[in-house]
């Protein structure tokens, strides 16, 4: 993933992600029902790196299991690369948790950018404090033992009915998750960054007493140009103009 993509999806917001990939054909991108284990201020962004659950079976799920020191869950923790996002498919199944806190804390220790799941995770008044973001559908304390196995490491799956490949670029606010497909995550970033500079000039219109109508989304020459002069003001140091100068 490239530094200057990943800068440009730490500055624009998941819904005008989907936008940008709505535009593409790509309706299904967003996790469901993901929410931020207490918000960090900042955007998760990385790319997935995938653990698969699968339904339990009694006999294979037994609490020594954990004793395995090849047991998927812990071997997935345990290399994730730096940088990337762990994604888990929890079968959209919240009874039984993904993870607890030391689980993410080593996830944290070893400088993964963050972790999600559309199940739930225990332990999560601690996660909220860890220095890691964390998406998950609510608390969980039972094992995940319980309800689900961990079977398959870094292989497509389904997490909150969006496909998400290796790789995939990862991004979280402070609404959801949604995934990027790799091979068009440059060409979507650079987007992204155009509709927010150009997001904020309209917000700036509209909070003047501005009709929308022409406007949002941009229908007008006089609008575009306004935008142009707007964003050719902005100081120096502004974001958007430093990736419009390095373009």
């Amino acid at each position: 993933m490239k530094e200057n993509t990943k800068a440009k999806f730490q500055h624009v917001s998941v819904a005008t992600i989907a936008t940008a990939l709505y535009k593409r054909g790509l309706r299904h991108q967003v996790i469901q029902g993901v929410h931020p284990v207490g918000w960090k201020g900042a955007n998760m962004v990385g790319p997935a790196f995938t653990l698969r659950y699968m339904p339990a079976r009694e006999d294979r799920n037994g609490i020594e299991v954990f004793r395995n020191p090849d047991h998927k869950q812990r071997v997935a923790i345990e290399t994730c690369p730096e940088g990337h996002v762990l994604v888990m498919d929890s079968r959209k199944q919240a009874d039984a948790a993904s993870a607890g806190d030391i689980l993410i804390t080593r996830l944290m220790k070893r400088g993964a950018a963050g972790v999600v799941t559309d199940g739930g995770f225990r332990d999560a008044m601690n996660i909220a404090e860890l220095d890691i973001p964390a998406y998950h559908t609510r608390p969980s304390s039972p094992t995940n033992l319980t309800n689900n196995e961990a079977i398959a490491i870094n292989e497509p799956i389904g997490c909150g009915d969006a496909p998400v490949f290796p790789g995939d670029v990862i991004v979280g606010d402070a609404d959801c998750v949604i995934v990027v497909p790799a091979e068009i995550a440059d060409a979507v970033a650079d987007e992204c960054i155009e509709m927010t500079a150009y997001e904020d000039f309209a917000l700036e219109q509209v909070e003047k007493g501005n009709t929308i109508i022409g406007l949002y989304p941009c229908t007008k020459d006089e609008h575009r140009t306004a935008f142009e002069a707007w964003l050719a003001a902005r100081d120096g140091d502004h974001f958007y103009r430093r990736v419009k100068q390095d373009a």
